[in-house]
């Protein structure tokens, strides 16, 4: 579907005529199933290749065993490895895709008073011929682009605020643009925004008796950004394609009527941008901070699963 010469506002959003206040429903069609990976066009792609310099590639997907116990009721998954001679295969079983690094697919989460994306309806998401909204539109497209990291949790950290992994510190607005302007790097239409907050780092050092314990939710705590109503208007109007995090939910945990509720409800459902969580950022984090550039060619490649909701993000960035 093409892009409109110009996306709306957030605020104008709020106004829209024939749609739910504050969404982007067909803005890029009446039966749209791809949201805002509609943004990564074939000029962004363009755009992302001029940006590898060096060569340096780096993996985005956090280890399948991990977290290990897996959170929020999802299992871990069971790998056995048959054959004899010289042939094996691979039998995966209690496979969550989104257990580990993920995508959260337009089907995860929907808006409490309008619903899915675009106006599907829980009766749409079927798995099945005609199923709508699935991971497989976003596969069969191809997810290519310019990526954009924002280490928040290293930002803080210089700024003699450190984050800990375990609490659910909540990023503001301003502290997003405060981190990109330390970095010295522009934020632009059909960018995925990377989000750094330093849960993982605090995760892979965790004891074995606090990895235990958070799988229970009520004890799960983590930093991610702020579910306001500034930040849903600033992450539209960014216009950005997708934006994902190192935590376990990219905004913080937990969501409460008193911190705004959940932002997933309004970013998957309302806009039909993708979330991406438990992404493995650390290493990536670690060369943006050696050679200070923060910018990257992205790929994803989701699982090609029909109606699947969410998906591992098999994704790269490319310096």
């Amino acid at each position: 579907m093409p892009v409109p010469d110009r996306l709306p506002t957030y605020k104008e959003l709020l106004n829209r005529d024939g749609a739910p206040p504050g969404s982007s429903w067909g803005l890029f069609g009446a039966d749209d199933q791809v949201g805002c990976v509609n943004l990564m066009t074939p000029e962004k792609a363009v755009e992302a290749a001029k940006l590898v310099r060096t060569g340096r590639s780096f993996p985005l997907n956090w280890e399948f065993e991990q977290p290990m116990p897996a959170l929020f009721r999802r299992g871990n998954l069971r790998h056995t490895i048959t054959g004899q001679g010289f042939g094996r295969d691979d039998i995966i079983d209690n496979f969550y895709p989104q257990a580990s690094s993920q995508w959260d697919g337009l089907t995860h989460v929907g808006h409490p008073q309008y619903g899915f994306y675009n106006g599907v309806t829980g009766d749409d998401i079927t798995g099945r011929p005609g199923t709508k909204n699935g991971i497989e539109n976003w596969a069969r497209r191809g997810m290519v682009t310019r990526g954009v990291l924002l280490d928040v949790a290293r930002y803080l950290a210089s700024q003699g605020t450190p984050v800990a992994g375990n609490e659910d510190r909540r990023f503001t607005v301003a502290e997003l643009e405060a981190t990109r302007r330390w970095h010295g790097v522009e934020v632009r239409q059909g960018d995925v925004l990377l989000v750094r907050s330093g849960w993982m780092e605090w995760y892979i050092n965790a004891s074995p008796q606090e990895k235990m314990a958070i799988t229970n939710v009520q004890n799960l705590r983590a930093p991610g950004i702020a579910a306001t109503e500034d930040m849903a208007e600033y992450l539209w109007d960014l216009h950005v394609a997708a934006v994902a995090g190192d935590a376990p939910s990219m905004e913080a945990w937990p969501p409460t009527p008193d911190t705004g509720g959940f932002l997933h409800q309004r970013i998957i459902g309302l806009f039909g941008m993708p979330i991406g969580e438990l992404w493995f950022l650390e290493a990536l984090a670690a060369d943006c901070a050696s050679d200070g550039v923060y910018e990257f060619m992205f790929t994803s490649a989701p699982l090609n699963i029909l109606g699947g909701v969410g998906s591992p993000p098999n994704a790269i960035a490319i310096k």
